[in-house]
């Protein structure tokens, strides 16, 4: 029995969402701190044998989610360059509400407020951290835990968090951060978690996986496609005769 072509045009779509999401990953391998969205389909065949170069058409589920795995420290010497070492985040605040990032590339804005890359202040435990003016950013040093200090005066400490269980209910917010759609849940602060000062956390994208993930959705994409173009060639035919 043939697949219906309306089933076939729903397997090529979702290939089409999983090659812009393979694309995607690969733009981003040297994006500090991103998070590679990690694809997982199924196809459904009437008949087969798994071999790389049979794959026939068939019933494509994409499943899509983002993969929160540790990637590796950069050293770049910057003070204000930090990598969460373990599981959570920062926080930075936004007029809509909180935003979560692995990305610790900070500097310092005209009000002496700690920002990331955008001008967002990022969040302390007690508020946005501000560095006194005769502080330079190259006296700044970070404790483990997240602690700020320079020339022994105490600065502030950076607000770092997990959500635990909940993390996998995280969606992209752009700019390398991440949002909690369900207001309900709150996230724990969290001391397990080492900082590293002067070190970035680089891309957790495998550049092979993700080229390798490529070719099987695109050889997946023309078995589809020459099913498509086989059927309306049978279709053709079948008006020709029906046509005398």
């Amino acid at each position: 029995m043939t697949e219906p072509i309306s089933q076939i045009s729903t397997s090529i779509d979702a290939l089409t969402q999983e090659l812009e999401i393979i694309t995607h990953n690969l733009a981003n391998a040297s994006t500090s701190g991103f998070k590679r969205r990690c694809n997982a389909f199924s196809k459904v065949l009437d008949a087969q044998n798994g071999a790389p170069d049979t794959f026939s058409p068939g019933k494509i589920e994409l499943e899509s989610a983002l993969d929160f795995s540790q990637g590796s420290p950069v050293q770049t010497g910057r003070p204000l360059d930090f990598t969460l070492m373990g599981k959570g985040f920062f926080v930075v605040e936004t007029p809509e509400g909180p935003l979560y990032t692995r990305n610790g590339s900070f500097e310092v804005n005209t009000n002496g407020q700690i920002v990331d890359s955008t001008g967002r202040t990022v969040s302390g435990e007690a508020g946005p951290i501000t560095v006194p003016p005769a502080v330079s950013t190259s006296e700044i040093q970070v404790s483990p835990d997240g602690r700020l200090s320079a020339n022994g005066t105490k600065i502030g400490k950076l607000q770092v968090v997990d959500f635990q269980e909940n993390e996998g209910k995280l969606v992209s917010a752009g700019e390398n951060c991440y949002l909690m759609p369900d207001k309900t849940i709150q996230p724990a602060a969290t001391d397990k978690i080492v900082i590293k000062q002067g070190f970035q956390e680089a891309s957790n994208v495998k550049i092979v996986d993700e080229l390798v993930d490529m070719i099987m959705v695109t050889r997946l994409y023309e078995a589809n496609m020459r099913y498509v173009s086989a059927q309306r060639e049978n279709s053709t035919s079948l008006n020709s005769v029906a046509m005398g």
